[in-house]
C-alpha cells in the first residue's frame, strides 16, 4: 500500500471528502431542524441532530445567516439535481413532476424565515433569489415539457408561474399549524392534467 508521508497521516483527498461529507450531514441536520423549529432554532439543537459539537458549526458557519444561506443553497442544489434523476427513474413524467414538486414544497417550508435571518444583507437575499431561479426554473421547465410531450398535462403552463403559485400556497404554513399546503398543491397539479378520454 503506498504511503502518504508520515505514519498515520490521512491523504488530503480523504480529508477533503470527509470534511465535505461532514458539512453535508450538518446542512441536512440544520434543514431538518429549521423545518420543525424554524431558522431561529438553538444551534445546540442542530449540533445534537448532526452529532457534532457547537464549535464545529461555528467554525464552518460563523453567523446564523451564514448557516441559513448554506442550507438554502444546499437545498436548491438538491432540488435541482433531483429533477433529472426523478425524470429518469419515475413511472411517468407526471409522477416525476409530482415527486419534484413535493421536494420543492419541502424546500419552501424550510426556507421560511430566511428573509428575517438575512435582513441585514438585502443584496445577499437578492443574489440568493436569482440563484434560486437560475437553478430551479429550468429543472421545473424540463419536467413540465416532458409531461406535456407525454400527453399527461395541458400545454401552456410556464415553470416560473407554477413555482410562484406553489410558493404562494406555502405562505402561512409556518404561522398556522392546521394549514398543510400539500393538499392544495396536489389540487393545483391535478388541474394541470389532461382529462382522460373514456
Amino acid at each position: 500500500m503506498p504511503t502518504t508521508g508520515e505514519p498515520g497521516e490521512v491523504p488530503a483527498r480523504s480529508r477533503r471528502a470527509d470534511a465535505l461529507r461532514n458539512q453535508q450531514t450538518l446542512l441536512d441536520a440544520a434543514a431538518a431542524v429549521f423545518v420543525t423549529s424554524g431558522v431561529d432554532a438553538p444551534i445546540r439543537e442542530i449540533a445534537a441532530r448532526a452529532g457534532v459539537g457547537m464549535g464545529t458549526i461555528y467554525r464552518h458557519f460563523p453567523t446564523r445567516a451564514d448557516l441559513v444561506v448554506a442550507v438554502y443553497r444546499h437545498q436548491v442544489e438538491a432540488c435541482a439535481e433531483a429533477g433529472p434523476s426523478l425524470l429518469a427513474g419515475a413511472d411517468s413524467p407526471l409522477a416525476a413532476l409530482r415527486q419534484w414538486v413535493d421536494l420543492f414544497v419541502d424546500f419552501l417550508v424550510t426556507k421560511h424565515g430566511l428573509a428575517n435571518a438575512m435582513q441585514s444583507d438585502s443584496s445577499g437575499f437578492a443574489t440568493l433569489h436569482t440563484y434560486f431561479l437560475d437553478r430551479l426554473v429550468p429543472v421545473c421547465a424540463q419536467l413540465l415539457d416532458a409531461a406535456v410531450n407525454a400527453g399527461e398535462i395541458r400545454p401552456g403552463t410556464h415553470a416560473y408561474e407554477l413555482m410562484r403559485g406553489i410558493g404562494n400556497l406555502c405562505i402561512g404554513r409556518d404561522s398556522d399549524p392546521r394549514y398543510d399546503p400539500r393538499r392544495l398543491v396536489a389540487l393545483l397539479l391535478q388541474g394541470l392534467q389532461r382529462p382522460q378520454s373514456s
